[in-house]
């Protein structure tokens, strides 16, 4: 980001196409932004887990069924301290599982 500070613009553009889909994905965009702007060599893996999964993020909100980006977002952005793969109440599950396996 340092050395081609012009990635760093193309990424954030990338995120902000799906700015204002989902709160919850604006407030973690946000706090990436801010992030950004105090990183520091001791934070740099953190920084970049959390640029993965608003990419992931963003690409679902944009190109998904509204049930899979709202399990991700909720499961990755809105409670990323839960284990991986564990989804939170109120998730169609069953609507996840018909569409990976459909009849």
């Amino acid at each position: 980001m340092r050395r081609e500070p012009e990635s760093l613009e193309a990424f954030l553009g990338e995120l902000e196409l799906a700015a204002g889909a989902d709160a919850r994905y604006d407030a973690a965009l946000e706090g990436l932004k801010k992030a950004l702007t105090e990183v520091a060599e001791t934070g740099a893996r953190r920084l970049v887990e959390s640029m993965a999964l608003l990419l992931q993020a963003s690409l679902l909100l944009r190109y998904s069924p509204a049930f899979v980006s709202d399990a991700f977002v909720a499961a990755r952005l809105e409670s990323p301290a839960g284990a991986y793969g564990a989804l939170p109440s109120g998730i169609d599950a069953a609507a996840i599982v018909q569409r990976a396996m459909p009849e």
